[in-house]
């Protein structure tokens, strides 16, 4: 059995009375993405800090690799890691080229690796630009290319689409697909849940430093038995759809669009029965999205913690 790439066995992070990290156990495998999902203040920037060695846990076991990363011999284990914080800065007086050879002697990385990553991210023509004069979206192309300095085994990314245009993010998450084909492990924290839904391999939902929930969108949509969502467009007779009340809400929109709401496991019945009647010219599945899974989990949870 392969040794996990990270490995948590209830950690905890205390600030005195705060619980930032309550108790999180986790395993990350081998060339899995996986999506960090929480509010504000969840535990994901600490969870990352934790996995980077930056601060050493209150409670619990923690292994990247098969060590401790506060570990005094875990000096090698950091040059296998790739990291984009937040927000990123750098020095403003500094080229971008310059900034990247600055982390690459830092990490025992060549020059020529500096060339290609600036090209990879789009900053090829502005390599030779001070920082100061950089965009947003600029500066976070150039922490990504910092990140991939070396080619990090473990990549830890905390809002990496933050400042970029709809253009930028798409080739960022191109880049990612690539890296997880390589057999890149990537742990993706970020608020805009549309977008990583299809990039990501399982999910992981903290709240207030606690597992909320965790697994694959299927598995998620199986804990969570959220309604599937079935538009129907076409032409029919006003009583078509009463075969379907036994077993599904049908709803009018439009003279010509009904909504049905039903159960998951009843997909394939729900399907059959639509395509069974005519003057269908169209349908669309809604299957429940990672934003409506995120949104029900920190809901149930906000609902018990009232009680």
């Amino acid at each position: 059995m392969m040794t996990p790439v990270v490995e948590l066995e209830a950690v905890s992070k205390h600030y005195g009375a705060l619980k930032a990290l309550d108790e999180l156990s986790l395993s990350v495998g081998d060339g899995e993405v996986l999506g960090l999902l929480g509010h504000n203040g969840a535990g994901k920037s600490t969870t990352m800090k934790l996995l980077l060695g930056i601060i050493s846990p209150t409670a619990g076991q923690l292994r990247v690799f098969g060590q401790s990363p506060t570990a005094d011999d875990a000096q090698a284990l950091r040059y296998q890691l790739g990291y984009l914080p937040e927000s990123v800065s750098f020095y403003d007086l500094m080229s971008g080229h310059e900034v990247l050879l600055y982390f690459a002697r830092l990490k025992g990385v060549g020059k020529q690796q500096c060339d290609e990553l600036l090209h990879r991210v789009g900053l090829g023509n502005a390599a030779g630009r001070r920082v100061k004069t950089y965009s947003k979206g600029m500066r976070q192309r150039l922490g990504l290319a910092q990140a991939l300095l070396g080619e990090p085994k473990l990549l830890l990314l905390d809002e990496p689409t933050a400042g970029l245009d709809p253009l930028a993010t798409r080739e960022f998450y191109q880049t990612i697909d690539e890296l997880r084909r390589q057999g890149t492990t990537i742990i993706l924290s970020s608020h805009v849940l549309a977008g990583i839904e299809q990039h990501i391999e399982r999910a992981v939902i903290l709240s207030n430093g606690k597992l909320r929930a965790t697994g694959s969108l299927d598995e998620l949509r199986r804990q969570a038995q959220l309604p599937l969502l079935i538009h129907v467009y076409g032409s029919w007779p006003e009583d078509s759809w009463q075969d379907l009340q036994s077993i599904a809400t049908v709803e009018q929109i439009t003279a010509g669009q009904i909504s049905i709401q039903g159960r998951l496991e009843d997909k394939i019945e729900l399907i059959r029965r639509v395509l069974e009647h005519p003057g269908i010219s169209d349908f669309e599945i809604c299957e429940p999205s990672l934003e409506a899974l995120y949104s029900h989990f920190s809901s149930d949870q906000a609902n018990r913690e009232m009680r």
